[in-house]
């Protein structure tokens, strides 16, 4: 997670998300840098908007409301493996399509 958070504070403050500029954000942090992890977060945030991605994200509902912990324990997972925020958004959308599923072949079960 700490890729991902270096790459929102260079976006925030208005510097170019780049492997040089994250490598010195997260030695800066004191982490170990694995450079074959911010290669693949470079990668993946090359064509994403990341203010669009935050406000996408404000304005969805809680992921965590129907399904309780997993959802969360899922998102974290995702941000490990530095995937980006659009990946982030399809899996969690997926995850609530799953839940839905869930829950109506739980009251089939109770009906018969």
């Amino acid at each position: 997670m700490e890729y991902v958070y270096a790459a929102l504070i260079l976006n925030e403050t208005g510097e170019e998300i780049n492997e040089d500029n994250i490598i010195g954000v997260l030695e800066a942090a004191g982490v170990d840098v694995e450079e074959s992890r911010v290669k693949a977060l470079v990668a993946a945030l090359e064509d994403v908007d990341i203010e669009e991605a935050i406000e996408t994200a404000a304005a969805a509902p809680a992921a965590g409301a129907a399904g309780g912990s997993a959802d969360a324990a899922d998102a974290d997972e995702a941000d490990e493996d530095d995937e980006d925020d659009e990946a982030e958004e399809a899996a969690d959308e997926a995850a609530d399509e799953d839940d839905d599923e869930d829950g109506g072949e739980g009251l089939g079960e109770l009906f018969g």
